[in-house]
């Protein structure tokens, strides 16, 4: 038994050599999760009343599938005034257990394990959503940082055809660096705009990418039939726009707590009639949707997508020698 760490050069290495294996990594997990081949228990918030923007989140999870055994936990942070000092907003380090003995085996940086998993469901989401084609006229996408960035690489990844790569950030800066990158990394035809409603027009895909704790988009007409909202940050969108759309979650028990948009809209309604079905039923069974609503995909985010991530790596990295053991970690294994 050893323990080892593996550092976050390697890991985005790994990540970004294999962006289009890590797509698939997050469809069979979710599967598996429809499958309840998975054991996903609620996150654990840890907060300060001196800093209530900021908060660290426990995610324990287990996968056994029959392809991969593993348990872990990811121990992510949120400080969303970092971005005022110019350093990501998020940190974070996941731990992989063995699952038959329990024991630590690796350590890994952990945000962007995070980051990686997020925007590969996301992308697949909407390559779900919208079909086979993976085309879109205009892909816009509302909040410009880490994460946006890294959902459209995914984009550019899994060989998305888009017209137009429109950007919206309240930081206006954010914004224009993000369309630069879309054309000067990826090739894309892309803007900025200062306001939000010329981003979202006519959009194909709405990306939700912000750290905003309470909804600002308040109106369901602003939302055309068959128009595709990734709900990425969970908060920006009022009870009255996600009661008119179709409802796509990751886990309906999951998404439905901590004042997300669907959790509000429960509370509002006092039922969950408005959720349609879950991108993982959706994978194993298929399913139709309303095409006169538009449609929402909300993944509160699955701990269990984490340690399949983090396994992937951890073995990958095994494999190739890029795993740092710890000689003397366990002082011993024997019990007498």
């Amino acid at each position: 038994m050893e323990f080892c760490t593996i550092s976050g050069e390697v890991i985005a290495n790994v990540l970004s050599a294999q962006q289009r294996q890590v797509v698939e990594q997050v469809k069979q997990t979710y599967i598996s999760h429809h499958k309840q081949l998975t054991n996903n228990p609620d996150s654990y918030f840890l907060r300060f009343s001196d800093k209530p923007e900021a908060r660290i989140i426990a995610l324990p999870a287990a996968i056994n599938d029959n392809v991969q055994a593993r348990s872990g936990i990811k121990w992510i942070s949120s400080y969303p005034k970092n971005i005022e000092k110019n350093i990501q907003r998020a940190s974070a380090v996941v731990v992989l257990n063995d699952y038959e003995t329990g024991y630590p085996l690796a350590c890994l940086e952990g945000a962007q394990i995070s980051a990686a998993r997020t925007s590969a469901s996301a992308v697949l989401a909407a390559s779900t959503l919208k079909g086979s084609n993976n085309q879109a006229k205009k892909v816009a996408f509302i909040g410009n940082g880490y994460i946006a960035k890294t959902i459209l690489s995914y984009f550019h990844a899994e060989q998305w055809r888009i017209d137009e790569v429109c950007s919206y950030d309240l930081n206006q800066q954010d914004a224009t660096y993000f369309a630069q990158l879309a054309t000067s990394e990826y090739g894309y035809t892309s803007r900025s705009v200062s306001q939000l409603s010329a981003a979202i027009d006519n959009a194909d895909i709405v990306v939700l990418a912000t750290n905003t704790a309470t909804p600002y988009l308040t109106d369901p007409a602003a939302f055309h039939p068959g128009q595709i909202i990734l709900n990425i940050s969970l908060r920006d969108l009022s009870p009255e726009v996600v009661m008119a759309a179709n409802n796509v979650l990751d886990d309906v028990d999951h998404c439905l707590k901590a004042n997300t948009s669907p959790h509000l809209a429960e509370q509002q309604c006092g039922h969950r009639d408005f959720i349609d079905t879950t991108l993982p039923q959706l994978l194993a069974e298929g399913g139709t949707l309303d095409k006169e609503k538009p449609t929402i995909f909300s993944p509160f985010g699955l701990g269990v997508l984490d340690i399949t991530l983090a396994n992937f790596i951890y073995t990958t990295a095994k494999e190739n020698g890029q795993a740092q053991v710890i000689d003397g970690f366990f002082p011993s294994l024997k019990r007498w």
